[in-house]
């Protein structure tokens, strides 16, 4: 008897989430060895309240799929929440056992989940409590992230089209700078807590037609006040109005964040992360308060991961082939693993996908090679901008009614 598909979606959202999902759906409607396909609402918190859809009843044609795949934020919904350990307490292990009661009552033979390095070590903690009590589920991870931190992957679904976001944004801010001959000192900030990868992407806003950002300062390396306000004095001599980019997650040497500075209430997430924000508005306040300049602060926030009408063709491609191939591994009996970008060419672009244990992306972080980091450490190499410029590529089609994109909803 043909066995149930779940796929659930959790994390911060990206504009290609969507793809995935769709690419999961149309692989398991033409597998002939998947049976209904479940959507999870709000990722396995959902799933613990039995809260669910049958995907064919909002995905019914080819203009719903592609609708879906333009859609921004996660079509499911998600959720930050946290399994404990298969290996603790009565109550821990109670967590898993109604789990898969759900799953049991469902059908499922096969659960897919979309999500970061928190969703994989989710993936990792169900399949590791399902092979102790034997269960034929076979469970698949799909990465994504804006963050790009997945270790195992050449890149990560979601960071293409966010990088083409920051790069374009960028751009337009520079130029936007250049109206008034006045001094005056833009800081922009980017996501990232602990890696600089998104940040870096400002750097492809250089062309001919732009003078490129300023600066750029990533979390992989310690931040010195003195030296960015050395360098925020110098460009605004002869009233030049320079553009930088910082990551949310710039730390100084002793470890402390720059958003830390100057907040005496920090709250943190189901995960134990810390909530970053203000890092820009803090560092404008210094520039203003040290320097004299005027200084503006520009926070992207959640525009960096929800605008599909920036969504890059490519990542839009890879995010639904590595949904679709996630089910065919899925089909071929492997289980515990993650679906995976592999370059093989970066002119002409070309990549495959494979599967990779899973233990090799959850709970890892991937971060900036320290040698793509300029010696000042303010700005990128070349190496940078050879990597991330084949993965903004393309546009994709966007549905317009009534003057604005059309999405799908549930």
């Amino acid at each position: 008897m043909n066995k149930n598909v779940i796929v659930g979606q959790s994390g911060g959202p990206t504009a290609v989430i969507n793809c995935s999902l769709a690419g999961v759906f149309l692989s398991a409607l033409g597998n002939p060895k998947m049976g209904k396909i479940f959507g999870m609402r709000n990722g396995v918190k959902g799933l613990l309240e039995k809260r669910y859809i049958n995907m064919g009843d909002y995905v019914k044609n080819q203009a719903d799929l592609d609708l879906l795949k333009v859609t921004p934020s996660s079509f499911l919904g998600s959720c930050r929440y946290k399994l404990p350990s298969p290996a603790g307490s009565d109550e821990d292990r109670a967590v898993f056992a109604q789990i898969f009661e759900i799953l049991n009552e469902l059908e499922i033979g096969y659960f897919f989940y979309i999500g970061g390095n928190d969703s994989m070590d989710t993936i990792m903690k169900l399949s590791t409590y399902g092979e102790e009590i034997n269960s034929p589920i076979r469970f698949i991870g799909v990465p994504k992230t804006i963050d790009n931190d997945l270790a195992g992957t050449d890149h990560s679904p979601g960071f293409g089209s966010a990088a083409k976001y920051v790069a374009t944004s960028t751009k337009e801010i520079i130029l936007d700078a250049q109206v008034y001959n006045n001094g005056a000192v833009t800081i922009i900030e980017a996501m990232g807590r602990n890696t600089g990868w998104l940040a870096a992407s400002a750097s492809l806003a250089k062309g001919d037609d732009c003078v490129g950002v300023d600066a750029i300062y990533l979390p992989e390396v310690a931040f010195d006040m003195d030296s960015f306000l050395n360098k925020i004095s110098n460009l605004t001599q002869n009233n030049y109005s320079p553009v930088v980019v910082v990551s949310e997650g710039i730390k100084l040497a002793d470890g402390r964040y720059i958003s830390e500075l100057g907040r005496e209430n920090v709250s943190v997430d189901a995960f134990g992360h810390m909530q970053l924000t203000g890092t820009a508005s803090y560092l404008a306040a210094q520039v203003k308060s040290k320097t004299g300049a005027k200084a503006r602060a520009i926070e992207f926030a959640t525009l960096q991961r929800c605008a599909t009408h920036l969504q890059s063709a490519t990542d839009a491609k890879e995010a639904f082939e590595l949904g679709f191939k996630a089910v065919n591994a899925a089909s071929e009996g492997q289980t515990n693993v993650v679906v995976t970008i592999n370059r093989l060419s970066n002119n002409p672009y070309s990549f495959q996908i494979s599967a990779t244990q899973i233990s090799t992306m959850a709970n890892v972080e991937k971060t900036v090679p320290l040698e793509w980091i300029t010696p000042t450490k303010d700005h990128v190499t070349d190496d940078y901008i050879k990597y991330a410029l084949p993965l903004i590529q393309g546009e994709s089609k966007t549905f317009i009614e009534n003057g604005l994109p059309k999405h799908l909803k549930i």
